[in-house]
């Protein structure tokens, strides 16, 4: 649905008003806690002491001095969030009040406005199965505004997902370590698991990544109202499927389970933490339990 010039400023005013209660309520503090000072900065190099850590040897310094020499770094007073938000098709999905893509956004502006609050940039990325707008990390109420109007109002030119191709363009974009938040529903085609495994392992390497994921519990079964149509929202397949039966509905059932075990486990092997949302909880609650943890 088309939105009006009208709507489209109204619902960002609310969501501006809800997450910057929520993020000086809350957030802002636990946020700084979580990921504030852990960049660090290029700042001398100087001779080896006994009890430096070797692997911050400057072999360069080392060789033309012939004195062995390492890189010494400085925390860095101000870091940059990237925001890398899912808007394929399947985010339109929503059994309950909100969509998904409501949730994300929610949880994207609660995000920008607590790093703001500390004084760091934040950036954003849009991506389906592609990079579809990439937004530079800027400091700012008016940017982050813009942001969320971005989430809002943006229609994807593509349906489809490869989460793959948002974690590489961020990490090229992004020379200096940054805090990068990954919102989606992680419904991943299986053919980009090993890409995107490969590409965690890189970035994760040089930036701080955590996860939110976000899903409807409507997703997460069949629901026994006899032979139904169907239509994947990214592949537009249409298949018709007789969910009175119990045999079709405990393998859905099974293989949704699958994919997020299967995407839990990926997480974890990269070192990613993550937060899982449903559309009909308090992400408010999650939230918090992520930042604790840290």
């Amino acid at each position: 649905m088309i939105q009006s010039e009208s709507d489209i400023l109204k619902r960002v005013r609310h969501i501006e008003i809800k997450s910057r209660g929520l993020s000086n309520e809350i957030f802002a503090g636990k946020y700084h806690t979580a990921f504030k000072g852990r960049g660090m900065s290029f700042a001398e190099v100087r001779e080896y002491r006994i009890g430096d850590d070797v692997r911050d040897i400057d072999w360069n310094v080392t060789a033309r001095s012939r004195k062995p020499h390492i890189k010494v770094y400085e925390e860095e007073r101000e870091l940059t969030m990237m925001l890398m938000v899912d808007v394929s098709s399947s985010q339109m999905f929503g059994s309950t009040i909100s969509t998904k893509q409501n949730i994300l956004t929610e949880i994207a502006a609660v995000l920008a406005f607590s790093a703001a609050q500390t004084g760091d940039k934040v950036g954003c990325i849009l991506f389906s199965d592609r990079v579809e707008r990439f937004i530079p990390p800027k400091k700012g109420r008016s940017h982050i505004l813009m942001i969320i109007r971005s989430l809002l109002e943006y229609r994807p030119e593509r349906s489809g997902t490869q989460i793959s191709e948002a974690v590489r363009y961020m990490t090229n974009v992004n020379k200096k370590r940054c805090t990068a938040f990954l919102l989606s529903d992680f419904i991943n085609p299986r053919r980009d698991m090993e890409p995107l495994s490969d590409a965690l392992k890189i970035a994760a390497s040089r930036h701080d990544i955590v996860a939110v994921r976000v899903t409807d519990r409507r997703e997460a079964e069949l629901p026994d109202v006899g032979i139904v149509e169907m239509q994947d929202a990214e592949t537009h397949r249409q298949v018709w499927v007789d969910t009175s039966s119990k045999r079709v509905r405990e393998a859905y059932a099974a293989d949704v389970n699958q994919q997020r075990e299967t995407i839990a486990e990926l997480l974890r092997h990269n070192r990613v933490d993550m937060a899982e949302v449903t559309t009909d909880s308090d992400y408010v609650k999650e939230l918090i339990k992520l930042f604790k943890k840290r």
